[in-house]
């Protein structure tokens, strides 16, 4: 039950900071979701941290990773969002950016973890 609180809290608070950014007055550049982009970009860099940590410190708790990684990160970043955002470029005719917004989500997600691996290590 401790875990399922832990997930919960951290998602509360990971999906305030989401939403909080989401009043940020920055515009789409051309049609491209820019604040969903580097909300999913700024989640992948933080889960890549808190994996790298969690196998290089065995000490940290389990119930704060996933306090960190399934609650905050989960609540933070925007997956369906991302999806309903694709969907949305591709109704509207614009192809090009929604092939551009996939493709650089997924390479600078991935690099984004790595990047945060990095850090730690």
């Amino acid at each position: 039950m401790f875990e399922c609180a832990a997930v919960g809290a951290g998602g509360f608070l990971g999906a305030v900071c989401r939403y909080l950014i989401g009043l940020m007055p920055v515009g789409q550049s051309g049609g491209f979701p820019v604040k969903t982009f580097l909300i999913n970009v700024a989640g992948a860099f933080v889960i890549g941290i808190i994996a790298a940590a969690a196998v290089k410190n065995v000490q940290i708790s389990p119930r704060l990773i996933l306090f960190l990684k399934t609650g905050i990160c989960g609540g933070f970043t925007t997956f369906s969002t991302f999806a309903l955002e694709t969907g949305d470029l591709l109704r509207a005719g614009n192809t090009g950016t929604a092939i551009l917004y996939v493709v650089l989500s997924a390479v600078v997600g991935t690099a984004a973890v790595f990047a945060g691996e990095a850090v730690v290590n």
